[in-house]
């Protein structure tokens, strides 16, 4: 017995209080979403390709750098 009292049938709500139970087999959404998720964590991790470019590009830079800040130009005595 609940403590709840009876509601009138026009004052029920027509979709289901609590979620039907799963029966847990996976179906191809699923297994859609999880290659998807799989996929997603592989891209997020950097390759050695692009860690290496991504190193060349900063030695690049750094050098770059150097050459503006020491470069004295044409200066005439």
């Amino acid at each position: 017995m609940t403590k709840k009292p009876p509601l009138p049938e026009e004052v029920q709500s027509p979709y289901p209080i609590a979620e039907s139970p799963h029966d847990g087999a996976d179906n191809e959404t699923v297994a859609a979403v999880k290659e998807l998720a799989a996929a997603r964590k592989r891209r997020l991790q950097p390759t050695r390709t692009q860690i290496g470019i991504g190193a060349a590009v900063g030695i690049g830079s750094a050098a770059i750098v150097a050459g503006l800040l020491y470069w004295r130009g044409n200066h005439r005595k």
